[in-house]
């Protein structure tokens, strides 16, 4: 499936086009560029496609949004690499 998926930023690093973090995707931690989106820290929300964070969002759109995947059934298929 191919979602945007929203995830809290647990770690940062590097700068720029390296820009880089460790987010949580309702416990399923995956590496992800941040590089687009600049203005996120550490505790925010960010919507990640393809491995890239695309945008910031709020703590109750994210969960939201985690509500209906759950209810979709397709956290597995994150976990699984996103096949």
């Amino acid at each position: 499936m191919c979602l945007g998926i929203p995830g809290r930023i647990l770690e940062i690093g590097g700068e720029g086009v390296t820009r880089s973090g460790r987010v949580d995707f309702s416990g399923i931690v995956k590496d992800v560029s941040l590089a687009f989106v600049p203005e996120a820290g550490l505790g925010d929300y960010v919507i990640v496609h393809v491995g890239f964070a695309i945008a910031r969002v709020d703590e109750a759109e994210a969960s939201r949004v985690f509500r209906y995947i759950d209810e979709m059934g397709e956290l597995k298929e994150l976990e699984d690499g996103g096949r």
